[in-house]
């Protein structure tokens, strides 16, 4: 459940930037370049711009699903309690060892000596 609210807060946290970035400046916030004035500033079509809705859809959903992640994960431990990030090392995988040599049924003879050298 904490994957998928994940995933969808990561969807709409790229969402709510790309919604903000694409939106025109007004000059600064306060009204400052705008000829209309105060007049303007809280006016129905201004107010009814799709991108500010969407804005103001999506923040809402920002702040739902951060809450609800916070809550889901209230007082969990992961790992070692520092980083959220930290994961224990992957197990590494070895070869398997040769199996034992099978034992002979007869007595091992040993080696002949080489013989040593006559002097002339």
């Amino acid at each position: 459940m904490t994957t998928a609210l994940l995933i969808l807060h990561f969807c709409v946290t790229i969402a709510l930037i790309g919604t903000v970035l694409i939106q025109r400046s007004e000059g600064g916030g306060l009204g400052i370049g705008n000829s209309q004035g105060m007049g303007a500033f809280m006016s129905g079509r201004g107010t009814a711009n799709l991108l500010t809705r969407t804005t103001a859809v999506l923040a809402g959903l920002f702040m739902l699903l951060s809450l609800v992640l916070a809550v889901l994960n209230r007082g969990a431990v992961t790992g070692d309690g520092h980083d959220i990030l930290a994961q224990p090392p992957a197990p590494t995988v070895t070869a398997p060892a040769p199996p034992p040599a099978p034992a002979a049924s007869a007595p091992a003879q040993p080696a002949p000596q080489p013989a040593a050298p006559s002097k002339p």
